[in-house]
């Protein structure tokens, strides 16, 4: 007589799902996606983490519940011939870990992880993060770039945008058919831990990226230049990393001019936005593109006053003289024109904008909106 053991049966069929997400920075990881690691892991997951390590982040990735694994991938190189050389060693990686389903995030994840995921058969939605300006010029490394996006993509079960404007660049470049497109708006932001707080009594303002110039501080600094003028002692915060691995980047000898010049307050870097949050009225970001700017949500989550720029991703946030203020794109004086209309609102008229900025945040971008179409998405693909 043959006996059948039902209990194998049974531990198979609970055998946790395996979800791969990969970005190209472990801060970027935690930073934007930590609750929704945090909550995967919560509801039964296997997760791991995939980015390059970077001594501080993967240990809080690890704290969520993830496991993390560590993989070079340099944002600096724009050659696609030489980075395809990563697929390589990502169908290697893939292979070693055989998960059910991934998530890739940022552009040579979505690129090189999509086909290695390909080549390795494993089910994956790509997600771009904010398409900068190599991609929409027509150079040839911008050519080379999109047909690896199409050829990536099309293995794609679907490919998620932060903004329409980011879809539709590329459905008319015809890179992916509509079916697979979905507009996510933003990754989200934890409304509890960026919680509404008073404003400060005196006006000022502060811009929180990645010191590169598309950010608009160029903009910012000019913009700071023509307000002292007649406002001397309105304070402008920069904070944000220097030494930043892109062409756009902006040096520290430049840095130095603008806080030798007293127009601009340099902060440094921080593993922690909320107190100087807490200590401006207005969060700045003039910037030439985004996705979803996850500062502006964070800082209108605390109820700051935003002003940005009506370009791709930045307008999503604003609604105009509402929650916040939208300038000209790359115009340092309409923008120094915004920042006066903030400087003479009474405190009354700011607090108002402010809370209206926190409650857009919270219908429109809590992360646990997002969280939810992840959950419901791997819960029809991993029937």
């Amino acid at each position: 007589m043959v006996y059948v053991d039902f209990n194998i049966k049974i531990k198979m069929k609970m055998k946790k799902k395996h979800i791969l997400l990969m970005g190209n920075t472990s801060w970027s990881m935690y930073n934007f996606r930590g609750g929704l690691i945090k909550r995967l892991c919560e509801q039964g997951y296997h997760v791991t983490v995939v980015a390059p390590q970077d001594g501080i982040f993967e240990k809080k990735i690890v704290e969520t519940g993830a496991h993390f694994k560590n993989i070079n991938i340099s944002a600096k190189g724009t050659n696609p011939l030489t980075d395809s050389m990563l697929v390589l060693r990502l169908v290697k990686l893939l292979k070693e870990l055989k998960p059910d389903f991934a998530f890739f995030y940022t552009i040579k994840p979505n690129i090189y992880g999509g086909l290695a995921a390909h080549l390795c058969n494993i089910p994956f939605i790509a997600v771009t993060t904010g398409l900068g300006y190599t991609f929409i010029n027509n150079n040839i490394i911008s050519k080379i770039a999109r047909f690896l996006y199409k050829q990536s993509f099309k293995h794609a079960n679907q490919v998620w945008f932060l903004n329409s404007d980011d879809c539709n660049d590329f459905l008319k470049y015809k890179l992916l058919p509509t079916d697979k497109c979905y507009v996510l708006n933003g990754e989200g932001v934890d409304t509890e831990k960026f919680a509404l707080a008073p404003l400060p009594k005196q006006p000022s303002f502060i811009l929180i990226a990645r010191l590169l110039w598309d950010k608009g501080i160029g903009e910012y600094a000019d913009a700071a230049r023509i307000v002292k003028k007649d406002f001397p002692d309105v304070k402008f915060k920069l904070l944000g990393f220097l030494n930043v691995q892109n062409p756009s980047a902006i040096t520290k000898e430049q840095v130095d001019k603008w806080v030798n010049e007293g127009i601009i307050e340099y902060l440094g870097e921080t593993k922690d936005v909320i107190p100087y949050i807490k200590d401006s009225t207005c969060i700045v970001l003039p910037s030439y593109r985004e996705g979803i700017p996850m500062t502006l949500l964070e800082g209108a989550s605390m109820g700051r006053i935003i002003i940005t720029a009506d370009t791709v991703g930045c307008r999503n946030i604003v609604d105009d003289k509402v929650t916040g203020l939208l300038c000209k794109p790359k115009d340092a004086t309409d923008l120094a024109a915004q920042i006066k209309k903030v400087i003479n609102l009474t405190y009354s008229e700011s607090t108002k904008m402010g809370l209206s900025a926190r409650n857009k945040v919270v219908s429109e971008f809590e992360q646990n909106i997002i969280i939810n179409k992840y959950l419901l998405t791997l819960d029809s693909v991993l029937l």
